[in-house]
Formats: structure tokens, sequence, C-alpha cells
């Protein structure tokens, strides 16, 4: 059972990137975009945790802040820092190498928790990883690099993610509610991008109404709040729903193979992007594909 959740944790989240991409492309608002998505997965974890009867009695235990405080700062600061590195290099290298912070969580199941692994399981988390790593990097992007900042952020943002990810199997080990935990650490990360949104709605609205004769750069501006928060409020629903089942596959599977599971969400994004986008793979990306279903069987068998 566990293997199905962590299957379908990974194809919600991914969705959930994909609305951001959505967003990306129609020009929608960063800002209103995160905002949107902590306000909807919000909801979802307060209801989930309310329908099972935990949240309650979870809001009165210290752990369940702490825990809560801390998932938060790397899930919010995280994709901040995720959203500095894509303003000064490629995201085709940024993407998959935030993705890498699964094998934190990697070792942090073997070694703290000592999760054994098989001799296939081991090559079906080593195939998913490199699944993860192929699918959009590409060298020659190096180039496109623009500040020595953008290796610090995306260091950075690698370590917040895995705070994120690998602190969901901390307070599964300490039977701490998990929607109890992330409700908290969601609802804080309202108020991180609430700042910026509404900054941008002060300066959006500061400008005056749009005449008949307004060009399309302001006309686009006035859009972008309400196309990111349409989309980020999408793409919450789907994070919640992925993070959500993660959690539940952690309570009975392994996190050293659960974790590459999960991180194997970014490929859905790709696919997303040949439907609709026409976007054509390369070889190396095809390679990525034929990585993860081989990597998904060798965990199974």
């Amino acid at each position: 059972m566990w293997f199905t959740e962590a299957a379908l944790s990974a194809l919600l989240f991914g969705l959930a990137g994909w609305w951001m991409k959505v967003s990306q492309m129609r020009g929608g608002s960063s800002a209103y975009l995160l905002l949107g998505l902590y306000v909807s997965g919000t909801l979802g974890f307060g209801i989930h945790a309310i329908a099972v009867g935990k949240l309650a009695d979870s809001l009165t235990d210290w752990r369940v802040w702490c825990a809560g405080v801390l998932i938060g700062a790397g899930s919010a600061l995280g994709n901040a820092l995720f959203m500095k590195a894509l303003e000064c290099g490629p995201a085709s290298l940024a993407s998959p190498l935030t993705n890498m912070n699964i094998v934190l969580v990697v070792l942090l199941g073997t070694f703290v928790y000592h999760e054994p692994f098989t001799g296939t399981e081991l090559l079906g988390v080593l195939l998913l990883l490199l699944a993860v790593l192929l699918i959009s990097v590409r060298i020659q992007d190096h180039a496109s690099i623009r500040s020595r900042r953008w290796f610090g952020y995306v260091g950075v943002s690698m370590l917040l993610f895995a705070v994120r990810n690998g602190g969901l199997k901390v307070t599964e080990e300490l039977s701490l509610s998990g929607a109890s935990v992330l409700f908290v650490a969601y609802a804080l990360s309202i108020a991180w991008f609430g700042v910026p949104a509404l900054r941008e709605r002060r300066a959006i609205h500061g400008a005056g109404p749009i005449r008949p004769d307004a060009g399309q750069v302001l006309a686009r501006a006035f859009r972008a709040p309400r196309i990111g928060y349409r989309l980020g409020l999408a793409a919450g629903l789907f994070s919640y729903g992925g993070l959500q089942l993660y959690t539940l596959s952690l309570q009975t599977g392994q996190a050293n193979i659960a974790g590459p599971i999960f991180a194997s969400n970014s490929l859905i994004v790709a696919i997303g992007s040949i439907v609709l986008y026409r976007e054509r793979l390369t070889g190396r990306q095809w390679l990525a594909f034929a990585c993860l279903f081989a990597g998904l069987i060798c965990i199974r068998l």
C-alpha cells in the first residue's frame, strides 16, 4: 500500500508543479501564485486534520508547532530562494539540482533510522535518482548562469527542501499528525508570501486604472496577480494531496525508498509540457523516463 501512496504522491505533487509552470507560461505573478498555493494547501490540511480528529489536540502540542515552523521554513524559504535562482540562472539546471535534496532524505532513512535495502531496491533508488537528474538538466546551460549567487540560492534551497521532506519522516517517527504539522507549516507560509503580494498589489493599483490606450505590458501587469492566484489555488490543492500521501507512505514504508519515488514528481511537468505545449524531449530525457519505470519495477520486485 505504501508504494501506491508514494507513487500517487509523486503524481499529485507533480501536478502542483505543472500548474506553477502554466502560471509562468501565462505571465502569472509569482508572489500571488505562491500565496494562492499556501492558502488552498492550508485549507486542505486543516480540513483533513479536522476530519481525522487530530487538529484540536495537535495544536496544543508544542512539538507540532516546532515541526510546523521548521517544515514551513523549509517549504517557504526553499521556494523563495528557488525563485531567486531562476532570476539569475537556468531553470533547467536549478530544478533537477534542488530535487536532489532527496539524497539527504535517503541518507536520513538509511543511517539514522536504519532502514534496510535489498539489492534490487538499491538499484531502483539509484535509477530514480538518475531519472530526476536527467529529466531537465542541460550541461551547456552553465554558460547562462549570470551570477555566482545562483550557486548559493540553489544550494541553500536544496537544503531547505530536504528539511521539508526529511522533517516529515521525523514527525512520523515522533507519532505526530502529519496533516496538523503541514497545516501549521502552510499557514505560516501564507504570512511569508502575503507581504510581497500586498506590496505588488499596492504598486499596481498605485498606477491607477487601465486606460483604453494602455500598452500590453501594463495590461499584463494588471492581469498577472489574478492569473497567479487562481493557478496557485489549483497548485495548492495538488500540493496538499501529494504531501499528504507522502506522509502516509512514510507511516508504513521506508523514507529511503518513498523519498526517491516522491522526487520523481518533476517528470510530471515534463509529461504535461509534451502533451499541452508540444515540447520535444531529447534522447537524454527519454532515458530519464526509462530509468523512472525501471527504478519503480526494481523496487516492486
